[in-house]
């Protein structure tokens, strides 16, 4: 049944699609969609708004019209429904992007016997898979690890990525704007209540829609009731350090 009350109106020309209003959003009525925030349905919004003050770019205002009444079972089964459930370690349908895998670090017999031509240019990476969609949260690689979660362009834009950054760390990586940032929140959620996680960093590009990662991981570590060391990191389009910030200061 449709009645007058106050609801969200997201301007998609302001929008940017950080996702930010999304995580703030405790009814799960936001959803970025094509690269947009978007209400799902009118029956999830309650229309108090909490989402607004976390707009960076201003886009969302709370309005009076016709809309479907606010419905807490609704919500309540939605957010049921968007649930991350708990992975097993490989997926049942076999695929090799889901087998865990662990690297072990080249010995220093190996390291000297590179060629010095490709000194700077092995890998760091020491386990697989490294994207958060596909990484459980029981992982063996993340028990007790430094984690370092990157946005997906920084590894094309920052040159020295595995020898600043990766060596002795595990990594996720995923995408703000297109992915599901509440999947994200749930699965950082799951995985540092549960893997004993040291330190986290967080390296992002200076594009307005990186802006939204470090809040989904650090709204995960508020879910999980745990706050080790938070670092972001932000890289410029030329791939340089442009910024350095300690969220989080210590556990």
């Amino acid at each position: 049944m449709k009645v007058k009350r106050k609801i969200i109106q997201i301007d998609e020309e302001k929008c940017d699609g950080c996702g930010q209003c999304v995580i703030s959003c405790a009814e799960g009525a936001l959803a970025i969609i094509d690269g947009k925030a978007k209400v799902i349905s009118d029956n999830l919004c309650d229309g108090l708004g909490a989402c607004i003050g976390e707009c960076p770019q201003g886009a969302l205002e709370i309005i009076e019209r016709e809309a479907e009444e606010f419905d807490e079972e609704a919500v309540e089964k939605h957010l049921s429904s968007s649930k991350v459930p708990e992975e097993k370690e490989t997926l049942a349908c076999g695929c090799p992007s889901t087998v865990i895998q662990e690297f072990a670090p080249q010995g220093s017999c190996q390291a000297a016997n590179r060629p010095t031509e490709f000194v700077d240019q092995h890998s760091a990476l020491e386990h697989w898979p490294v994207q958060i969609k596909l990484v459980p949260p029981t992982a063996p690689f993340l028990k007790e690890a430094d984690l370092l979660v990157v946005a997906d362009c920084v590894p094309v834009a920052f040159p020295t990525l595995h020898r600043d950054f990766l060596k002795g760390k595990a990594v996720m990586m995923g995408c703000p704007k297109f992915d599901d940032v509440a999947e994200y929140v749930e699965k950082f959620a799951q995985i540092f209540a549960t893997a004993g996680i040291r330190k986290v960093t967080v390296v992002v590009m200076e594009v307005p829609c990186c802006s939204g990662l470090p809040m989904i991981v650090k709204k995960g570590m508020e879910k999980a009731g745990v706050n080790p060391p938070l670092e972001k990191l932000v890289i410029s389009t030329r791939g340089k350090i442009i910024n350095q910030d300690r969220l989080v200061q210590s556990a």
